[in-house]
């Protein structure tokens, strides 16, 4: 079969009419915003070259450099990310591709939404499910909320599908906790734009789990759904926990059951963070983070989203499934453990996607069977689009400065699927298993500067960290290896030999990265850390309660 994968022009046509409405009408290049990213658009006849971005607050006297953008010959177009900026800020940007200069600017968003209207719910417990149909402007949200000094509980006690349903724009849940849906927490209806969920805890919801093969054939409730073409979510801060029923594990085929937030053929636009998404085993999530369709130009979260500084566990399937369009996708400083497949990319249809500095802890199969899966799931599949089957496996995945953690961790780095496009950099890959997977045709991956190694690597890869009770796993300065062969001692006036002693040995990891621009801009020593971790930076941040400015909701106050 004969795969068409650029320039068609039925698929610039498709892909241009899953893009935002303002993109018809778009400048030679404009840029996206969430809080502290900007997906960069520069629109180019024919590739020029790499194209190389430089940035810059507005006011600032000095230019820094991003990462160069990749050109994807199917839409004329160099595509790629800022990362690590100042919320509602303004930055100028330079592109440059075979000597022609882009110039635009571009704030990021704010994270301060102004209160037009409050609506303050009971306080107590209430039984019926929440229609939030009156919604807000961008100058005035409509807030809902406790009132002072109370707290509200929304208890549907496996009598009501839902929670809320919410099904006008510019909206905000605060501080509500919400159990007991039988279905799913919040539904946030077909289309509907700009709702913010955050400082909610949301347990209890859902059917009772189980495989497909035992005649289940519902799956993915959700603490939060969001249908068809809803974008532009901010879901923050929030604490997902235990769900009433629970997947099957891969002892029973592929887990069913139930998901902490799905977004499903997402518009895009959508920032999750700062949430802990949490259960047991025995009420485990099928995907911590997911949503559908999986091969497709759409997808979850489709484009323009950042799912960052989140725990995630207890996933019998994809702690978060980032699948589709994954159009200028950013998953980043994420803790993840307890699952089966940390982060699934497959597909990336469009790109690129972005998944840097995570932590990704232990990996198992089913209950009893504790041999890990894999960190990094891959595929892509053909759609038939006018007839012509088209890959969605040709995006760019740019891998950077990720630490999988050993030992109980995966088994294998990449998921052994096709794959294309992807760029490892400065990754601690140490693992039991396959670092890489096999080369299966063009375009080619590009492998490079990641500590990896097989079995006895990742069982003393615990040796390379600091010790810390709080999750953080900075590098210690040397590590335990193994000195193969019989080497000679002195000790106490003795002589003998000993055969392939433990021994200390300088942290390969510490200074030996490669420079990333505006990835490891801000490294110390001689060179960047290999890793997620960056020696004598600040550590990074996962969960509700590492959220700046971090205060205790109303539901767990009062």
């Amino acid at each position: 079969m004969t795969r068409h994968r650029l320039s068609l022009p039925h698929l610039a046509a498709l892909l241009l009419a899953l893009a935002p409405a303002a993109s018809a009408a778009a400048p030679e290049a404009w840029a996206v915003a969430t809080f502290e990213s900007l997906g960069l658009y520069c629109n180019r006849a024919e590739p020029a070259g790499p194209a190389l971005v430089e940035y810059r607050a507005a006011g600032e006297p000095q230019w820094r450099a991003g990462y160069p953008l990749v050109y994807d010959a199917r839409e004329h177009q160099y595509r790629g990310s800022l990362v690590g900026l100042r919320p509602d800020t303004l930055y100028q940007i330079r592109i440059t591709a075979g000597g022609r200069l882009s110039e635009l600017e571009a704030r990021t968003r704010g994270e301060l939404f102004p209160i037009g209207k409050t609506t303050h719910l009971p306080a107590g417990v209430s039984g019926q499910t929440l229609v939030v149909s009156e919604g807000g402007t961008a100058e005035g949200w409509h807030l809902i909320t406790p009132p002072p000094g109370a707290k509200s509980v929304l208890d549907a006690f496996n009598l009501q599908d839902y929670n809320i349903v919410v099904e006008a724009g510019h909206v905000i849940l605060r501080g509500l906790e919400l159990k007991g849906a039988s279905l799913h927490g919040i539904v946030i209806r077909k289309g509907v734009q700009d709702v913010v969920v955050e400082d909610c805890r949301i347990s209890g919801w859902g059917r009772i789990g189980g495989a497909r093969v035992w005649g289940v054939f519902h799956g993915s409730d959700s603490a939060v759904y969001a249908e068809s073409g809803a974008g532009r979510l901010v879901i923050q801060r929030n604490l997902i926990e235990n769900p009433r029923g629970g997947s099957n594990d891969w002892e029973s085929g592929h887990p069913n059951g139930p998901q902490g937030i799905s977004l499903i053929n997402s518009s895009g636009g959508n920032v999750i963070r700062f949430n802990t998404i949490q259960s047991t085993d025995d009420h485990g999530f099928n995907d911590g983070i997911g949503g559908s369709d999986n091969f497709g130009f759409a997808g979850s979260p489709n484009r323009d989203s950042d799912i960052y500084s989140n725990v995630i566990s207890h996933c019998w399937d994809d702690a978060i499934e980032s699948e589709g369009a994954n159009r200028n996708v950013r998953i980043w400083s994420n803790y993840i453990h307890h699952t089966f497949t940390h982060v699934a990319t497959a597909s990336t249809a469009v790109g690129p996607l972005y998944v840097f500095r995570n932590v990704f802890g232990s990996s198992r199969i089913t209950h009893s069977d504790p041999s890990g899966g894999t960190v990094i799931k891959t595929g892509q599949r053909d759609v038939t689009i006018n007839g012509q089957p088209v890959s969605t496996g040709l995006g760019y995945r740019f891998i950077f400065h990720n630490t999988v953690l050993q030992p109980a961790g995966a088994l294998d780095i990449f998921s052994g699927h096709e794959l294309h496009n992807a760029v490892t950099r400065n990754n601690i890959f140490y693992a039991r298993g396959r670092a890489y997977p096999e080369s299966k045709g063009d375009p080619p991956n590009d492998f490079a500067n990641d500590l990896k190694g097989g079995y006895l690597g990742g069982g003393f890869v615990r040796s390379m960290f600091l010790q810390s009770q709080a999750p953080e796993w900075f590098l210690a300065p040397t590590m335990n290896r193994i000195q193969w062969g019989r080497v000679p001692y002195e000790r106490g006036g003795k002589s003998f030999n000993i055969t392939d002693p433990m021994e200390p040995a300088p942290n390969p990891a510490l200074d030996k990265g490669v420079r990333l621009p505006g990835f490891n801009d801000d490294f110390t020593g001689a060179a960047p850390d290999i890793g997620a971790y960056e020696t004598g930076r600040p550590p990074l941040r996962f969960g509700r309660g590492q959220a700046p400015a971090f205060t205790r909701a109303p539901w767990e106050r009062y």
